[in-house]
């Protein structure tokens, strides 16, 4: 069939067609933001899940829910190559402006710009036009207390304007202990003043328990949804649907096959879509298309997906993932990867928390560990064998 009539999307991050299975989420996330914007008080959201669920995803449609009621929204993905301080500084210095442009700047706005040119001098970040100063002494230069203030000016400024402010975060768990305390902290003071903020945030499993070691009332503040894979019903909708739409029929057989193959992560569901509509010539997808779609899709899942993260790790690193894909379980317990290793578990420690940091593998609990990547391990095994 003709790509250019193509209607699956299996971009990083790009929206599926048909957003299958996540309506209750983004119920939640609309009625946090509507009782935020109403002065109520509603929990922060961290988005959990492995690559390829669609957490990003997620976000973009959180944003859009926040712009349909007219909320202010700030969204940016965590970058290593930038400090927190400056990707903070920089959005809020946006978002300060989209607040001054119906109106005269108000006393609460005015001191939202000053605590952030007081942040962003003290962390060292250009910021340009701001021009509003604040007496040195008013940033102390610690992050929790510099970022506290800022947040609370920015939410006191969106309470004068009768708007609420959405920040969306994608990568979290990239954010280094400190950062990450600082937001908690900052975000806990907002909370205990009602002011209208809140925060979505997404990154892989770890972050739970990196953010459950930085406050003991984390719990109180957000929720932890899991983004897991799709269940059959909505793993085949996710492919039907979008075929139906070009007046294309997806076989149940071949539904069946994907579904299996895939296992419901959304990801790979739409790329088993896109190159099964490539190979099919008729107004049907068959079995047998789907099934001959299965090399042109592990293809393209070991050079766009798989290798790059392969490429991330050092000697010792890889090694350390090849005995956890040896071992050919969805979970490894450490004490297994040691042993293929030939090294005592204190010895693989350092190994396994460089890729852990490496967002490569994370700990489902305490002595486990597992690939953030579905499917990482088989293209291991495959690599290894050459």
């Amino acid at each position: 069939m003709r790509e250019v009539d193509n209607p699956y999307s299996p971009g990083a991050g790009s929206p599926p067609p048909e957003l299958a299975g996540r309506q209750k989420m983004l119920e939640s996330a609309k009625i946090t933001i509507e009782r935020v914007s109403a002065g109520r008080s509603a929990q922060s959201m961290m988005l959990l899940g492995l690559r390829g669920v669609g957490k990003t995803v997620l976000l973009n449609r959180i944003e859009q829910i926040s712009f349909n009621l007219r909320t202010q929204t700030v969204m940016f993905e965590i970058d290593r190559t930038h400090s927190f301080a400056e990707t903070i500084s920089k959005q809020f210095h946006r978002l300060l402006n989209k607040m001054d442009t119906r109106r005269r700047i108000q006393d609460e706005v005015k001191h939202a710009f000053q605590y952030l040119r007081a942040f962003a001098g003290s962390f060292k970040v250009s910021m340009g036009d701001v021009d509003i100063s604040l007496s040195p002494e008013q940033a102390t230069g610690d992050i929790s207390i510099d970022l506290t203030d800022l947040i609370v000016a920015v939410g006191n400024a969106a309470k004068s304007r009768d708007t609420a402010v959405v920040i969306l975060i994608d990568e979290i768990h990239l954010l280094d202990e400190n950062d990450l305390t600082a937001l908690i902290i900052a975000l806990h003071k907002i909370s205990q003043r009602q002011l209208p903020l809140v925060m979505f945030g997404a990154g892989l499993p770890q972050l739970a328990k990196l953010a459950g070691s930085s406050k003991t009332y984390i719990e109180r503040l957000f929720k932890f949804p899991y983004i897991g894979k799709l269940g059959k019903e909505d793993a085949i909708t996710a492919l039907s649907k979008p075929a139906e739409t070009e007046e294309v029929v997806f076989e149940q057989t071949a539904l069946e096959y994907v579904y299996e193959e895939t296992e419901g992560y959304p990801y790979y569901l739409q790329l088993w879509g896109y190159c099964s509509w490539q190979i099919a010539e008729g107004k049907a997808i068959t079995l047998a298309d789907a099934k001959k779609a299965t090399v042109l899709v592990w293809e393209t899942l070991d050079r766009d997906f798989f290798r790059i993260r392969m490429e991330k790790l050092t000697e010792r690193q890889l090694y350390y993932a090849f005995a956890m894909a040896e071992l050919n379980k969805e979970t490894c317990t450490s004490m297994e990867v040691a042993e293929r290793m030939s090294l005592d578990v204190k010895q693989a420690a350092p190994i396994r928390k460089e890729i852990i940091e490496k967002g490569i593998a994370y700990t489902p609990r305490r002595g486990l560990i597992a690939f953030t990547v579905p499917h990482f391990d088989k293209f291991l095994r495959r690599e290894n064998v050459h």
